[in-house]
């Protein structure tokens, strides 16, 4: 594992360009997301260089140290890099520190596609850096840019599926810049539906908070309640009592069904950016394997060195498994349960020993074929008893 830590960026770069001759790949656009594995440790590790840290969670697991991993990915869900960073890393800095990474590889033109985690303006200006781009998320609360393009009016043209495109300018001179609202009418409904419970159950709990019988017990249950992540957004104080916010109820049914991005590259439409950004989900997967396929966790390890070689070999197995459902054009799940059929049978009698395969299955020739694999011999030792 050692070995394979001090070699990494040799190995990525080379598995890079063979997996891009291989597949004939576009990296135009190189998505990229982090997430993060915890270990069953109570204690982080000591002093500022620290690698198992506590931080933010994305495994709801903030009791316990962690790694932040990082990914990109290509729009056909080709993980051609992966980076692991201290626990308590966070995601408007590692970004770029990733662009840094791949500068080596002089790819000739990259759309960086990443979502509302890594807004900034700092973040923007450096993957703009050296003729870059990026399509990113942006919040759709509390940014007076982004609030100022949900509001502009203008008329949504449909795209794929049930989605909606909006292009809206922002700003002017070197301070303009370009949004795509987005819009699912299907999300709105359901949007809309989660409010409607979200608000009966505000009513149900004002109404036990009134019956309450003293005022301590009053003013404690309306601060928890004012406290839920849920519910507490629809809520404010008025003459000294917790009532539903109606205006706070307008504005989140502007938002209903909606997304925000911006864009920096000026040659990709409003459909492209829009469909480019919703392939971000090729990382999502790309996590669902790491953690569920793979087994990232647990993690065995403490030292720093000896963690890095365990993402980057769950990285290699990630690669192989992308590169096994493109080549055959059916899933990884699929896959393993149609050749896990082929066995391997030892036969011994009187005359002596023969040790064969299972008969290939149609499906089986088939994936072989379509990954460039020969069939394995039929027969893979013979022994007669004279041999013996």
């Amino acid at each position: 594992m050692d070995a394979l830590l001090e070699c990494e960026h040799d190995i990525a770069e080379r598995i890079y360009t063979s997996v891009a001759t291989l597949l004939n790949l576009e990296v135009d656009l190189i998505f990229f997301d982090t997430t993060s594995t915890y270990f069953e440790t109570e204690d982080e590790d000591q002093g500022d260089d620290g690698f198992r840290r506590f931080g933010h969670s994305k495994d709801a697991r903030d009791d316990l140290p962690q790694v932040v991993i990082g990914m990109a990915v290509t729009r056909e869900g080709i993980p051609i890099r992966v980076w692991s960073f201290p626990g308590n890393s966070s995601d408007q800095v590692l970004i770029r520190a990733v662009k840094d990474g791949l500068r080596a590889w002089r790819i000739s033109r990259v759309v960086w596609v990443v979502d509302r985690g890594f807004a900034s303006d700092e973040n923007r200006r450096y993957l703009q850096r050296a003729g870059g781009h990026y399509i990113m998320g942006e919040k759709l609360r509390r940014v007076s840019d982004n609030l100022e393009a949900l509001s502009r009016p203008g008329r949504y043209a449909k795209i794929k599926g049930n989605l909606q495109v909006k292009e809206v300018w922002v700003g002017d001179g070197e301070a303009r810049r370009r949004f795509i609202v987005c819009k699912n009418p299907e999300e709105a409904k359901r949007d809309a539906a989660k409010r409607v419970k979200a608000l009966e159950r505000i009513d149900k709990a004002l109404a036990a908070i009134a019956r309450k019988r003293t005022k301590d017990d009053r003013r404690d249950a309306e601060g928890a309640l004012l406290a839920h992540p849920t519910l507490g957004r629809y809520l404010h104080r008025k003459g000294g009592r917790l009532q539903v916010n109606r205006a706070k109820i307008k504005d989140e049914e502007r938002l209903d069904g909606k997304f925000l991005l911006s864009c920096s590259d000026d040659t990709l439409s409003a459909e492209d950016v829009a469909l480019g950004y919703k392939s971000l989900l090729e990382v999502e997967r790309g996590w669902r394997y790491f953690k569920h396929v793979l087994d990232v966790r647990p993690v065995y390890h403490r030292k720093e060195e000896r963690i890095r070689s365990h993402v980057l070999l769950c990285w290699l197995g990630l690669l192989l498994v992308r590169v096994v459902e493109l080549e055959a054009k059916d899933t990884w799940r699929n896959i393993r349960d149609e050749m896990s059929k082929l066995h391997l049978g030892s036969f011994a009698g009187p005359a002596g020993k023969v040790v064969q395969r299972t008969e290939l299955t149609v499906r089986q020739k088939e994936l072989l074929k379509a990954l460039k694999i020969k069939e394995p011999p039929r027969f893979l030792g013979i022994t007669t008893a004279e041999d013996a």
